[in-house]
């Protein structure tokens, strides 16, 4: 009488452990995406709106004043730029590189953030807009008041730090741009598949192109 045999559960492989992985990659690279871009848009935005306000005193009266957060500080929309670059170029990019462009898009995030905070108390713009207004250079702002604006753009910056924050720690599951459309013959892949010529591409044929395209090659390359 033969005994029959128990199965037994199999091991998950790597494959199933990428797969079992990719769903938090996934969400990771979806938040990050959404959270870089809103970032670098709040923070280009309200760097642009009036963050302080003030009069200066003329000839017996007063004249209104106000600058915006480019007078008060420029570092949040450089550096809302800087990330907005950063957020693209983690996909084009692997490995080491992959990591270094993620923490430059998380400092960023923490630079833009940290100067509007610093620049929500600051008088210095307005102190020279009313020198200017005056002819005084020792004339300084007036009913000095501050708006909402600079915490708006800090929170910009904080959205691109959380962005660089999942890059780095979900990015090497990321996918990276794609090679479909390299030269033929630029990589090891492309010499492997042989010498086999492509079909002649007829460029006043529109479904020729079509084929072209669809087979990842670059129609308007001469043979």
């Amino acid at each position: 009488m033969s005994a029959v045999p128990v199965p037994q559960p199999r091991t998950a492989g790597p494959a199933a452990t990428a797969r079992s992985g990719g769903g938090g990659g996934r969400r990771a690279l979806a938040a990050a995406l959404l959270l870089g871009a809103a970032g670098a848009a709040i923070a280009l935005i309200a760097s642009g709106q009036i963050w302080a306000e003030g009069t200066a005193a003329v000839g017996g009266g007063s004249v209104p004043l106000d600058a915006d957060g480019r007078d008060v500080t420029g570092v949040p929309a450089a550096l809302g730029i800087v990330g907005l670059a950063a957020l693209v170029a983690v996909f084009a990019v692997r490995g080491a590189g992959r990591v270094l462009v993620s923490a430059l898009l998380a400092l960023s995030g923490a630079g833009a953030a940290v100067a509007a905070f610093l620049g929500a108390s600051d008088s210095a713009a307005l102190d020279e807009l009313a020198a200017k207004t005056t002819g005084d250079s020792s004339a300084t702002v007036d009913a000095l008041t501050h708006t909402a604006w600079p915490y708006v753009t800090a929170a910009g910056g904080v959205l691109i730090l959380l962005a660089g924050a999942l890059a780095l720690l979900y990015g090497r599951r990321w996918p990276g741009m794609s090679g479909r459309y390299e030269r033929p013959g630029g990589g090891p892949a492309a010499r492997g598949r042989g010498a086999r010529r492509a079909p002649a591409v007829d460029p006043d044929r529109p479904e020729d192109l079509w084929k072209a395209l669809d087979r990842g090659e670059d129609p308007t390359r001469e043979s």
